[in-house]
């Protein structure tokens, strides 16, 4: 998906954020979440993708018998990231559009603290199910490098798809192709 048109516009969507002054703060575009960036590139399609147990903003706990048999989309984003602040409203439309077809979502927030991210959640009105990357969690399933990160996993608990960066809205609805 990371195609010539693609990449100029992420060069253009930056240049114009930095010109209107929106930059993550500096402790933010400094700092290594625990997810880190550590990572590679997001796993390829084909290779099998097990789940941690994340226990989620709102005190439930996905664990991974919840995601085998579904699809299950993974969403790496933080409350500061200005790419995910553009992908966000699509992936809540995705969710919100596809939940009754038995899609399932996990967002991993990267955020140092949970308040930052819950805050982010509440004060846009997303409703995707998300949780704090943890310690445990980033050794399990660990972040690619970049943000936002998207990985669709499978039925059968392989990869279908792993992207790095912002995705638009054709790319986005892709996605629901895969139910």
């Amino acid at each position: 998906m990371q195609t010539r048109r693609k990449m100029l516009a992420r060069s253009a969507c930056v240049t114009g954020l930095l010109a209107a002054g929106v930059s993550a703060p500096a402790w933010a575009q400094q700092a290594t979440p625990p997810g880190g960036d550590k990572g590679g590139p997001p796993p390829t399609p084909g290779t099998r993708l097990d789940l941690p147990n994340v226990k989620l903003f709102d005190g439930r706990t996905v664990t991974q018998a919840d995601a085998d048999g579904h699809v299950l989309v993974l969403y790496w984003w933080a409350s500061w990231c200005p790419f995910c602040a553009l992908q966000s409203p699509l992936m809540e439309k995705l969710w919100l559009a596809h939940r009754g077809r038995g899609l399932r979502f996990l967002g991993l927030s990267i955020d140092r603290r949970a308040e930052d991210a819950t805050g982010y959640l509440a004060k846009r009105g997303y409703t995707f199910p998300s949780g704090l990357v943890t310690p445990a969690i980033a050794r399990t399933l660990p972040k690619p490098k970049g943000l936002p990160v998207t990985v669709v996993r499978g039925r059968d608990g392989r990869v279908l798809m792993g992207e790095a960066g912002q995705l638009f809205p054709e790319d986005v609805e892709q996605i629901a192709g895969f139910l």
